[in-house]
């Protein structure tokens, strides 16, 4: 199983988004701000960091400069999940080692898409679905 580190000083979101990913079969573990998100990732470092910007003590684009300078730092996929939505802050984001960005507010259909985007969540396969045809009762004939 996949793990993901959500990192956000909002309770809501934070609960939201591992509402969404434990649907999407990801063990979770939280964080209210970047200190407690670097000392969660020296424990164990995650598959995917789902990270907002704006947070107390220290914010998401110090911790993502951190998190690459650690050893395996440069491992997690990094999504940035904020409302700051100007080029010049998915631009700093990027350069700085993220994944890619999400804007607030969320829902499943947008994080499966960036986590599919940045290979944490395989497509599905649409050549392997197979309906029956309208009055066909014969296997053989699908």
């Amino acid at each position: 199983m996949k793990t993901c580190l959500v990192v956000d000083d909002s309770s809501a979101v934070r609960k939201i988004a591992r509402r969404i990913l434990e649907e999407m079969d990801f063990q979770i573990t939280e964080a209210e701000d970047g200190e407690q998100a670097l000392e969660a990732c020296k424990g164990q470092m995650p598959d995917a960091v789902l990270l907002d910007w704006n947070m107390p003590v220290m914010d998401g684009y110090e911790f993502l400069g951190n998190l690459r300078r650690m050893p395996g730092g440069d491992g997690p996929k990094v999504v940035f999940c904020t409302t700051e939505n100007s080029m010049d802050h998915i631009s700093r984001a990027l350069h700085a080692g993220a994944n890619e960005y999400i804007m607030k507010p969320f829902d499943r259909d947008i994080v499966t898409a960036k986590f599919q985007e940045v290979g944490l969540v395989e497509e599905p396969d649409l050549n392997l679905i197979c309906l029956p045809l309208r009055g066909s009762r014969d296997p053989a004939r699908l």
